[in-house]
């Protein structure tokens, strides 16, 4: 019997059945780069909000079950962490699910994007505050989608 295991990402034999070192840099590096695109859409939003909040000098405010509220910074790295978490391990699944990962999260990801946009859209926030929350999800997409699906591993 050998001990000796082949590694299918890379296609290097490990004595150990472990990946070589080569493969776990890989990982490393795709870990690094999609905590990077998360971050990076978290910080995208949250400039935007600056820009729309409070540096304009209102609040983003919205009607949620009869009470108005208001977006805060808060809310915002939340919401973007949040989805990029998601789109994080939406990405991963697909990765061990389909043979063009990249490709169907592209797909998919931008389906959600548009579905994401009928809430501020069909809001009854002033239009400057519509226009500023979908412009929030629009960055935070336009951010993860390709960031995300360039780091996608195929097959």
């Amino acid at each position: 019997m050998n001990p000796t295991t082949n590694d299918t990402t890379t296609g290097t034999a490990s004595v150990t059945g472990l990946p070589d070192g080569a493969a776990l840099g890989t990982r490393r590096r795709i870990v690094l780069r999609r905590a990077l695109v998360v971050a990076g859409a978290t910080a995208a939003a949250l400039a935007l909000w600056t820009l729309a909040g409070p540096l304009r000098g209102s609040d983003l405010a919205v009607r949620s079950g009869g009470i108005d509220r208001t977006v805060g910074p808060g809310a915002v790295a939340a919401a973007a962490l949040l989805a990029g978490l998601a789109s994080w391990a939406l990405l991963a699944l697909l990765e061990r699910l389909v043979r063009r990962p990249g490709r169907a999260w592209t797909i998919t990801a931008t389906v959600f994007l548009a579905l994401s946009l009928a809430g501020p859209l069909s809001s009854t926030a002033d239009a400057t505050t519509k226009i500023a929350l979908a412009g929030l999800h629009l960055v935070v997409g336009a951010t993860l989608i390709p960031g995300l699906g360039r780091s996608a591993r195929r097959r």
